[in-house]
């Protein structure tokens, strides 16, 4: 049976979405895996639209075998927080979780960059007071993301790869 892999993150708000969607899904199928991308769920004349949505995605997270995350910034320093929701899930469920991002910088990095800030103490705070958290390692966002994943790695078409390797090795 063909792995199916859930193609998580902020590509479906791209100005041509199903697009992108079809790309990601190609890459998975050249691969012998069947990608799942949000879009792919059809909700139409729901009550609750956002609670559907949430649902039908949950559903396809359920039914996946690994999840693949754009963990490029997002309207900010981080990651997409549906993005990290659905790597959450995907990792409570025992999912493969493997994320890329086209941002090589640290979380604190980008943070420091964002903010555009510095503290005396040698902490970076954010306008309320409230540290950064620095490891002294370099983490890709919070560490409960980056240390809640399988690997990182910097495209999709690599992420994608590497998924497809850890199904052909069992």
């Amino acid at each position: 049976m063909r792995p199916r892999i859930y193609l998580a993150g902020p590509d479906v708000f791209l100005p041509d979405p199903v697009a992108q969607g079809a790309r990601l899904k190609g890459l998975c199928m050249h691969l012998d895996m069947t990608g799942l991308y949000p879009l792919d769920n059809i909700i139409a004349g729901a009550a609750d639209l956002p609670g559907a949505i949430r649902e039908a995605n949950m559903a396809l997270i359920r039914s996946c075998d690994a999840v693949v995350a754009n963990m490029t910034p997002f309207r900010g320093p981080s990651m997409d927080p549906g993005t990290a929701y659905e790597m959450g899930a995907a990792a409570a469920l025992g999912k493969l979780v493997v994320g890329y991002t086209a941002d090589p910088r640290s979380y604190v990095e980008r943070v420091s960059a964002f903010l555009q800030t510095s503290d005396t103490d040698g902490t970076l705070r954010d306008p309320d007071g409230m540290a950064v958290e620095d490891f002294g390692v370099k983490l890709v966002d919070n560490l409960m993301m980056a240390r809640g994943m399988d690997a990182l790695f910097s495209t999709v078409e690599a992420a994608i790869a590497h998924v497809a390797r850890h199904f052909q090795a069992r």
